[in-house]
């Protein structure tokens, strides 16, 4: 690599006339957390994908903010007077293994947005070059940040908290990867801020103690400002953040879809999903499913994600301990106390996305409070779809069918031999309300394969699959005719999916 990409390029002033202003609030009350950088500068730049949906979110006028001042806004090379953008720096545990220094290796935040609400946003760039983080050469292939884009756009329509793409841009550079040259990009992300469990371990470790106070003070500022003036503001931080990610992990468990990522430094404390690398959504529903290629151990898997986010929790707790109470036995029972909650919120909110998907919100049972006999039901249900392999997406379509029913799709899939299925009349003797279930249970999500054709016809050129995709997966609970192919899981017999970091 050329010296003159590692050199931080010049940027442009975008005008006043694109509309855009970006803040420098995170850089400016945080300096130790980061370091003053810029994006690398390609010579012929590319836009491949803008969401204008997003756009408008955030106040950017699409029809006037064209052509290269978008490109290059995208790509951090021409950005508003005054802006300062910034490598954030964080720690984290990859893998159970602790890392006291990892940071934005290959990305930038460029600064903060107004959003059409006066909500801050985050404005942050992947694959803009090295940083002095950077662990290897700082750029990003193409299909990794075309994933991230389908992958926050199809999260976001199906209710799932996430960080959102404004836009991909190659950069008509090739890049060495696994033995190929491939197509570079940048990607440039959009999230309700880029605090981190992470972050609040690298300012545990630095020397200045203070650092640790201001960042939770913001962290409250930017998430739940409503605490501001509780008893001890950081003990309901601590809380926050655990009932924030409760109900994100079981999101994502009552989808089927597998983060494979679960550092330290991938868990935000907005709550909201980041870090779209080696995910992948279950076809046959398999607590043990993982496809991530370095979660050699499945410390990630599908099944072990509750567990492994109040893992991640309790390394959250341990950075606030000096915060929660100056006597350190004080400070640790006051962590466990609230890391206790945890199973109960996730439990609670998982049980409550279920009731939704099988139609049982309102009904009866749930009322009177027959919790057990629920649970019940939901283990022998699940019990069902592990033992023969049963597709997870399509299993709750064709119970809203028998809802209305009609049981053929139902038996179709799942045979009444050995004692299974003993449950489904127990299941419409509730009264399932089929509606309800049609606005819980999506008919499209990311299908592994799908989106592996996607990409694979990204890198060859051709954009219009990938464009398909993310149109339907704009509307998951929406029949969409001619497009069945999409419901579809993949065929039986082909190879085990597997994903890839993206690095």
């Amino acid at each position: 690599m050329s010296d003159a990409l590692l050199a931080p390029p010049a940027v442009d002033v975008l005008p006043e006339s694109a509309g855009i202003a970006l803040e420098h609030d995170f850089a400016d009350r945080l300096p130790e957390l980061s370091v003053p950088w810029r994006a690398f500068h390609p010579e012929e730049p590319r836009l491949l994908v803008w969401n204008d949906a997003l756009a408008e979110e955030l106040g950017i006028d699409s029809g006037r903010f064209t052509g290269s001042a978008r490109v290059r806004f995208l790509l951090g090379n021409a950005l508003p007077q005054g802006s300062g953008p910034v490598a954030q720096a964080y720690a984290g545990h990859q893998f159970g293994g602790y890392s006291p220094r990892l940071g934005d290796g290959r990305a930038l935040l460029l600064g903060e947005m107004r959003d059409s609400s006066g909500r801050l946003r985050d404005l942050h760039l992947k694959g803009s070059g090295r940083t002095p983080f950077a662990r290897a050469d700082g750029f990003a292939a193409l299909g990794p940040m075309l994933r991230e884009y389908l992958m926050g756009e199809a999260m976001a329509a199906l209710g799932v908290p996430t960080t959102r793409a404004l836009g991909v841009v190659a950069t008509g550079r090739r890049m060495p990867r696994d033995g190929e040259l491939l197509d570079g990009a940048v990607l440039a992300r959009v999230a309700s801020s880029h605090l981190r469990v992470g972050s609040f371990q690298f300012a545990r470790g630095l020397s200045d103690p203070g650092a640790l106070t201001r960042l939770a003070d913001y962290a409250i500022e930017r998430h739940a400002p409503e605490l501001a003036e509780a008893p001890n503001r950081y003990a309901a931080l601590l809380d926050a953040v655990i009932a924030a990610q409760a109900r994100l992990v079981a999101h994502w468990v009552l989808i089927g879809f597998v983060h494979g990522v679960m550092n330290t430094d991938n868990m935000t404390i907005s709550g909201e999903t980041i870090d779209y690398g080696p995910c992948a959504f279950i076809d046959a529903f398999d607590p043990a499913a993982s496809f991530s290629s370095i979660d050699l151990q499945r410390r990630y898997a599908y099944g072990n994600q509750p567990s492994i986010a109040l893992w991640n929790l309790t390394r959250f707790a341990e950075t606030l301990l000096p915060l929660l109470d100056p006597d350190v036995d004080v400070a640790k029972s006051m962590a466990v106390s609230s890391l206790d909650r945890f199973g109960a919120l996730y439990n609670d909110a998982w049980t409550a996305g279920m009731r939704e998907k099988l139609g049982l919100a309102g009904s009866a049972s749930h009322a009177s409070g027959d919790d057990g006999a629920f649970a019940e039901l939901t283990a022998e249900m699940l019990t069902d779809l592990q033992r023969h392999r049963i597709d997870y997406t399509s299993f709750f379509r064709a119970l809203g069918r028998a809802a209305e029913g009609d049981l053929g799709p139902l038996d179709a899939v799942l045979p009444r031999t050995d004692g299974s299925g003993a449950w489904v009349q127990r299941w419409l003797d509730a009264g399932p309300d089929a509606a309800a279930m049609d606005r819980m249970n999506p008919i499209y999500i990311p299908r592994n394969h799908l989106v592996e054709e996607a990409l694979a016809a990204a890198d060859e050129g051709d954009l219009a699959p990938f464009s398909s995709l993310v149109d339907v997966l704009s509307r998951p609970f929406e029949e969409q005719a001619g497009r069945e192919r999409y419901e579809r899981p993949a065929p039986e017999g082909g190879p085990a999916h597997v994903t890839f970091c993206g690095t």
